[in-house]
């Protein structure tokens, strides 16, 4: 495993001696920007496993993306090698969030640089997704490019939550599609401070990739961060968002894509060739 190579994937060039604020923010973009939130070995067959040379294989070597516990745990890795103080952290997906199953789904990273801690979260994707990492304090509204974050602290739990704008759709064969029934204002995950490990993890993503009823097993999602806001290819529909924030909408092409056309497009538009036969599914739920 050679982080150079990680920086060659993602496109960094600049200098990484000094583990400072201003590095991470850039590489936490730049791996938004170009490792896609995906979860395609699920629906080609393959086992996701938390094996970190294997994750460095499959994204950095193979140009693959990712789900959270594939391209945090990676992104841990980036971390302990360039010399950043960080303490791997587990959440509850607010929208997997099951009362009768108490495993954390989501995996972030907290940073902690000069007395501060940031958290750093490289793939949750669609317009979830924050580009660079937040401070963690409460209260705070963090504008980013996706919306403006806001972390909530009650006690020892703490919520990120995420205010919107409004879908402006082209298409309007697309007007009740899942990926836009969301209130404005939503919570994304909630945590508490305590240190996991890559074990706490392994029942979790067992889980979410075999039960019947997990979204990941449900639908097949991949999308990637652009500079003027996301694309998504979830089953066999394709997004491309563009945000505007000068006019608080954002703005939704969104079309159907043919079975002979989702190689292409996974080339074209995501730089991913699969090795195995994907099989798209788009079951109607949605994060």
């Amino acid at each position: 495993m050679d982080l150079k190579e990680y920086f060659k994937r993602i496109g960094f060039t600049g200098l990484y001696d000094k583990a400072d604020l201003p590095t991470l923010v850039t590489i936490h973009k730049l791996h938004v920007m170009t490792v896609p939130f995906e979860n395609f070995s699920i629906h080609c067959g393959e086992k996701i496993t938390l094996d970190l040379k294997v994750i460095y294989k499959k994204i950095v070597l193979d140009h693959r993306g990712g789900w959270c516990f594939e391209n945090n745990l990676l992104f841990s890795w980036v971390l302990r090698e360039m010399g950043y103080k960080f303490t791997m952290l587990g959440t509850k997906d607010c929208n997997l969030k099951n009362d009768s199953n108490p495993m954390d789904t989501h995996l972030i990273n907290l940073v902690e640089i000069d007395g501060e801690s940031y958290i750093a979260d490289v793939s949750f994707g669609v317009s979830c997704q924050m580009w660079e990492p937040l401070e963690l304090i409460a209260g705070k509204d963090q504008t980013q490019p996706p919306g403006v974050f806001r972390l909530l602290n009650d006690g020892e739990m703490w919520t990120l939550e995420k205010t919107g704008r409004k879908p402006l759709i082209q298409n309007e064969a697309f007007a009740n599609c899942g990926l836009l029934k969301k209130p404005l204002t939503q919570p994304m995950f909630s945590f508490c401070l305590t240190p996991r490990d890559v074990d706490h993890f392994q029942e979790a993503s067992e889980y979410l990739q075999t039960n019947c009823e997990s979204l990941f097993t449900r639908k097949s999602i991949c999308s990637l961060q652009t500079p003027t806001g996301f694309r998504a290819l979830i089953g066999c529909n394709y997004s491309e968002v563009a945000y505007n924030p000068q006019e608080d909408v954002d703005l939704y092409d969104m079309r159907e894509i043919p079975d002979s056309e989702i190689e292409t497009v996974l080339k074209e538009k995501f730089k991913i060739t699969l090795g195995s036969k994907l099989t798209p599914n788009n079951c109607n739920v949605f994060q």
